[in-house]
């Protein structure tokens, strides 16, 4: 696949965005981000183009998320319904990852992110794998913002492989039905070690959560934009994380 070369000029990362005071930052914040191909469409672009931009926007959003404390990023990159995308596009999307990492894993580490992944990655190509798995043993140490990307995730299957996993430890007589809990179900989750997330962000228009953590968005707060992925700046993240200061979480009581 050839590289391009885009017309228009990298943005900087406006230090309002990063330097913005917010009382209540979310400690987990998910992102599907949405409308690559729509933005690449509307500029005369392949679609690639849009991937290509959405890929660099990640890190503009990261570097806002860890200026601002929020100490976990989930990243929806690629959905286990992703697959049914022409070849030439599955091709391209799951080379982003790995020129991402390469790009871009330097600066991760001198910035102390820690990278993660949810999803089934047996079935990622190995250079998607080994890229993936790389910056994760490369930045298990550090502590600060957790970059989690979600590559071939799908929530429903994610459930469906906890349920069984459960079955399993019940048949084995490790645990007594009457003890199922959701602390049992989110022991077998991709997220076991993560907290639920507080703001669900969707880029694009789109108002669905399209098979991504239907099991921790139960108390979520959600924030829709029209602004497709590569056009979302890190003003308009703040805009979320300014809208999320005005949720009152009632978790069900008054």
């Amino acid at each position: 696949m050839a590289f391009f070369k885009w017309p228009f000029k990298k943005r900087k990362v406006e230090s309002f965005a990063r330097n913005a005071t917010l009382k209540l930052v979310p400690n987990h914040v998910a992102i599907i981000m949405d409308g690559n191909g729509r933005w690449a469409n509307s500029r005369g672009l392949p679609r690639f183009a849009g991937h290509k931009e959405g890929m660099d926007n990640v890190k503009r959003i990261v570097k806002v998320a860890n200026a601002q404390g929020i100490k976990v990023l989930t990243m929806y990159a690629f959905s286990t319904e992703n697959w049914r995308r022409p070849k030439q596009e599955v091709d391209y999307l799951m080379k982003l990852p790995k020129e991402f990492l390469n790009i871009y894993l330097p600066e991760l580490i001198e910035e102390n992110v820690q990278v993660k992944m949810i999803g089934h990655r047996a079935q990622l190509p190995a250079h998607t794998q080994a890229a993936v798995e790389q910056a994760i043993e490369q930045t298990k140490h550090n502590n600060g913002l957790i970059l989690n990307l979600a590559l071939n995730y799908g929530s429903r299957a994610e459930i469906i492989a906890a349920i069984k996993a459960v079955a399993g430890d019940v048949s084995a007589n490790n645990i007594n039905i009457d003890d199922i809990d959701e602390a049992t179900i989110n022991k077998h989750l991709f997220t076991t070690d993560l907290p639920d997330p507080d703001l669900l962000i969707r880029t694009s228009g789109e108002m669905r959560v399209s098979n991504f953590l239907l099991w921790q968005l139960a108390y979520t707060e959600f924030w829709f934009t029209d602004v497709h992925w590569p056009a979302f700046t890190e003003a308009e993240f703040v805009k979320a994380l300014d809208a999320y200061q005005q949720r009152k979480r009632r978790y069900g009581g008054l």
